[in-house]
């Protein structure tokens, strides 16, 4: 019997809800769940609650567990987390990035403002846009 299966029967026996199980434990009703479809599987700590919990030794409790099924699971899990540290990685640089060329190009634009509305008031300084005009 495979260990999800295994808590499953062992819960159920005991008529213990997967909540009250999870408060037991101290972990939520859907970490529960996965680990009763297999989808995850308990860290060591929590075994050694389990069998503490259910009055058996750790080997009864995870007796034929496929311990490379556990290092691929925790393997894809740390991919996962890899990844999703990256993405983030990327927003906060791409982020920083994109103020500091808003800032550079708002700065830009008041300067032309600037040079527009000076150029309006004060068309006829010569050395001020001597490289701009046409003679």
């Amino acid at each position: 019997m495979k260990f999800n299966e295994k808590l499953l029967a062992i819960r159920k026996k005991q008529g213990l809800s997967q909540e009250e199980l999870g408060m037991e434990l101290q972990v939520s009703r859907q970490t529960i769940s996965k680990w009763e479809a297999g989808q995850s599987y308990p860290d060591f700590q929590r075994l050694v609650m389990l069998s503490d919990y259910f009055g058996m030794s750790l080997d009864e409790l995870v007796k034929d567990i496929d311990v490379q099924d556990v290092r691929e699971k925790n393997l894809t899990d740390e991919k996962v987390n890899s990844i999703f540290s990256d993405v983030q990685n990327v927003k906060y640089t791409l982020g920083k990035w994109g103020k500091i060329i808003g800032y550079i190009g708002l700065a830009f634009i008041v300067i032309c403002f600037i040079c527009f509305i000076v150029h309006l008031f004060f068309p006829d300084i010569e050395w001020l846009w001597q490289y701009t005009s046409v003679k």
